[in-house]
């Protein structure tokens, strides 16, 4: 009986496993073949059958993108809104959640519950007044309206910090208190430690979304110097696909995708933490 059980639960994990194994290779499969299309020529991206190793690596790819388009400035426009929204506004969400979740505060339940609203309202519904407001200030056509709203916070991550926060004792914060620790104090090296995991799990998301980002910078950016990375790659696929130039259109979207990969590589154990603290939180 017990060989029998133990039969089964090896077959089960070896289904699991090839299971995975398929799904991890379905879902890395498009990026390995965009990094190899950024090393073939024009002509061997159509090749039959498909090469996945370019014979000769045209290096020289990499090398044209930068003159192709303002791919410089188009990262350095990105990394200014990306960095600015996600460090300010991490600070300013993390701050909210503590508020959240454990001041006591009349009607904090009714303010949150009044902004969580807000994610209901898709954001198609809001670009026209939004882009009549920031035209009226004369932020078009700069990065502010990228940057502002998002130094606020963020409510997504707002909402997932105060759930996390749930799981602390609010007889800590009492205890700190009576030892004469204010709320910053409190905030600064009880919190923000406590929940390092977590803030570094959204951290990164937040980044990514922002990096990501096309539908914002295309309705308030005009200039090619104030656009961002997004903007330049499809202005890129909109020159070069017609020239059947996708070699040139993968390089860039490479090269996009190193920030993004840079910062998950440095936040990988604390994601993974965050991860296996919440299966575990009951």
């Amino acid at each position: 009986m017990a060989r029998t059980v133990k039969t089964r639960y090896r077959t089960g994990n070896i289904i699991v496993a090839v299971l995975l194994l398929i799904g991890g290779i379905v879902m890395i499969a498009p990026l390995l073949w965009m990094v190899s299309t950024s090393l073939k020529t024009r002509d061997g991206v159509f090749a039959l059958p498909p090469e996945w190793i370019p014979p000769v690596p045209q290096w020289e790819n990499y090398v044209r993108v930068w003159d192709a388009g303002p791919l410089l400035s188009g990262i350095k426009n990105s990394l200014i809104v990306s960095a600015t929204v996600t460090i300010v506004g991490t600070i300013t969400s993390t701050m909210a959640a503590f508020a959240f979740s454990k001041l006591r505060l009349p009607g904090k339940n009714l303010i949150f519950l009044f902004l969580l609203s807000g994610m209901m309202i898709p954001f198609p519904t809001l670009m026209i007044p939004q882009f009549v407001m920031f035209a009226n200030i004369g932020w078009v056509d700069t990065l502010l309206p990228l940057i502002v709203p998002g130094l606020f916070g963020n409510i997504m991550m707002v909402f997932f910090l105060r759930q996390y926060l749930h799981s602390v004792p609010d007889s800590l914060i009492e205890a700190a208190k009576i030892d004469g620790a204010g709320y910053f104090r409190i905030f600064g090296s009880m919190i923000v430690p406590l929940i390092r995991p977590a803030i570094a799990a959204q951290f990164i998301l937040w980044f990514m979304a922002v990096w990501n980002d096309y539908l914002a910078p295309i309705l308030y950016l005009n200039s090619p110097e104030q656009q961002t990375l997004q903007v330049v790659i499809a202005n890129f696929n909109a020159n070069y696909a017609i020239l059947t130039d996708y070699p040139l259109i993968m390089a860039a979207s490479v090269i996009a995708l190193v920030p993004v990969f840079a910062i998950f590589v440095a936040f990988q154990r604390q994601i993974i933490e965050s991860v296996a603290l919440t299966g575990t939180k009951g």
